[in-house]
């Protein structure tokens, strides 16, 4: 426990990313096994424990600090673990640190009724750095600037092998990887996943800048249409099914009804949405209504059918085709779609245009339909894992914009965690604000500084770590979309809002109402897909 724990605190202090990436590598080439698979673990957000739940740790806390004392330190530090490692009382004990293997299973074996008293004898054991590193462990919530592409990286350098080589056998295995180790150390065969519906890795777009436009040849590229859903990857494969998120999340349990319509063998990517008879695609909104459950009802599958739009194929059968160019994989693509004519999916055309100008107009043809924008395809890629710079452009449609009054505020995470970073932002509908969204991202560190003192000037209620601030701070909202919300009091919300500007040079009296994102609102338009 004791080298995960000086990993965690050092990551969390080390803003460079070599030197995250050294310190990462550093830990997996010294720790043994199985406890440096178990940190990759969680440093990848692979764990997960069933009985060890946040309200164990303000459970606990609570038998030895008073609860007032420890609400207050908690919405001081802003974050649940180091606040609780730190106000925990010290008390004199012989138990050594345990290890890490140990804590994973105790945590995942242990009944939950003895839980608390194990929990606690471990923190009496620990120093305040290994306490943190415990409670983040049993949160889930790391926050220490290392991504789980970054700890990947780390483990390719073992070998040292790509990285793509490390995602491509990631989503075969399980923690604590040992076939993994084992292969980056010459002590075994890399581990083969091509005959099992494991998830491969997407091969991601770049977004297209204006510099991108200046040196792009439209003639080497294909265009095809940006979906408003979400990516998913079909594999199918030794007679099994599995539907993937673009983060690898098996999404199949969710989506039976694509599942069952998946009668042919290969891999294929696609966007996910819904689509209704008659009326045509759905709104991201409806897509919603199947996204985060764990099961899903007939009646819920009914009221919002699933869909695939077909885009590209990794393997034809057993065949891996990603090394070919793009125009024979959808040659490849087109002919599976033929052969077998999947319900649930098509396989949209490409979009013909000649030169940048005509593909401009056809990015903003897309405001009020349900596509985002174009895709600009380099006809002699391959697929290839990743985001590389050239090969696929995205040229989404213009975000729309609107300026908002900020009504509450949060804390951030990690770094942010002493500032109010985190915004509930509404419109006007009559004479009062109403909330449409919250956005933390799109301001500089500095612009950060100034809006942390403009919320804590202007506080009127405090509802444990979330204020309420007197109307008076504008900011205009960038968004993708909006859609009917139960969520909001409004009725609505946005789609990946974030700060655009900070207008304080605008009275707030002078945002939007409510009504200006009423005609925004999609979904409410029929749609002729075929």
């Amino acid at each position: 426990m004791k080298p995960f724990a000086t990993l965690l605190d050092r990551l969390l202090y080390t803003p460079q990313r070599g030197v995250k990436l050294r310190l990462m590598e550093d830990y997996l080439r010294t720790t043994p096994d199985p406890d440096r698979g178990w940190g990759l673990a969680a440093l990848t957000g692979s764990l997960a424990f069933r009985n060890a739940k946040p309200t164990l740790i303000r459970d606990l806390v609570g038998t030895r600090v008073d609860p007032v004392l420890f609400a207050w330190s908690h919405d001081f530090v802003g974050d649940l673990a180091e606040a609780a490692a730190l106000v925990w009382p010290e008390r004199p004990t012989n138990r050594d640190w345990p290890r890490l293997v140990e804590v994973v299973t105790t945590l995942d074996t242990l009944p939950k009724r003895d839980l608390p008293d194990e929990v606690a004898a471990w923190l009496d054991a620990l120093d305040a750095d290994g306490r943190w590193a415990l409670l983040k462990l049993i949160t889930g919530s790391l926050r220490v600037g290392a991504s789980a592409r970054l700890a990947k990286s780390a483990v390719a350098a073992l070998g040292p092998v790509p990285v793509e080589a490390v995602e491509e056998a990631w989503h075969g295995l399980s923690p604590p990887y040992a076939p993994l180790f084992a292969w980056l150390e010459g002590k075994a065969p890399q581990p083969d996943h091509s005959a099992a519906p494991v998830f491969r890795p997407l091969m991601l777009a770049h977004a297209l800048e204006d510099e991108d436009r200046a040196k792009l040849d439209p003639d080497a590229y294909a265009a095809e249409w940006k979906w408003d859903g979400i990516r998913v990857q079909i594999a199918s494969q030794g007679g099994e099914v599995r539907l993937f998120s673009r983060t690898g999340d098996d999404i199949s349990p969710v989506f039976p009804d694509i599942r069952e319509a998946v009668n042919f063998e290969g891999v294929v990517d696609g966007e996910l949405l819904v689509r209704h008879e008659g009326t045509g695609l759905g709104s991201f909104n409806d897509l919603q209504q199947r996204l985060g459950r764990k099961a899903v009802t007939p009646k819920t599958m009914a009221a919002y059918p699933a869909f695939v739009h077909l885009y590209d194929i990794l393997y034809d059968g057993m065949e891996d085709v990603r090394p070919l160019p793009y125009p024979e994989r959808r040659a490849r693509l087109e002919a599976l779609f033929r052969r077998h004519r999947p319900p649930r999916m098509d396989l949209p055309p490409p979009v013909p245009f000649e030169g940048l100008a005509e593909l401009d107009a056809l990015r903003l043809s897309c405001e009020g339909t349900e596509r985002e924008g174009v895709m600009l395809k380099r006809k002699d890629s391959p697929y290839t894992a990743g985001r590389p710079k050239g090969p696929w452009f995205k040229w989404k449609r213009d975000p729309r914009r609107l300026d908002c009054v900020v009504m509450y505020a949060q804390r951030g995470h990690g770094k942010r965690s002493s500032f109010y970073s985190d915004y509930t932002f509404g419109v006007w509908r009559g004479n009062e604000l109403v909330p449409v969204g919250k956005a933390y991202s799109g301001f500089t560190d500095e612009e950060l500084g100034r809006l942390d003192r403009w919320i804590r000037d202007h506080t009127v209620k405090r509802y444990g770590p979330v204020r309420e601030v007197s109307p008076g701070l504008v900011l205009e909202i960038a968004f993708d979309a909006a859609h009917r919300s139960t969520r909001h009091k409004s009725g609505l919300a946005m789609r990946f809002p974030r700060v655009a500007r900070i207008r304080w040079d605008k009275p707030f009296e002078e945002a939007d109402r409510i009504e200006t994102l009423e005609r925004m609102v999609e979904g409410e338009r029929t749609s002729d897909v075929g």
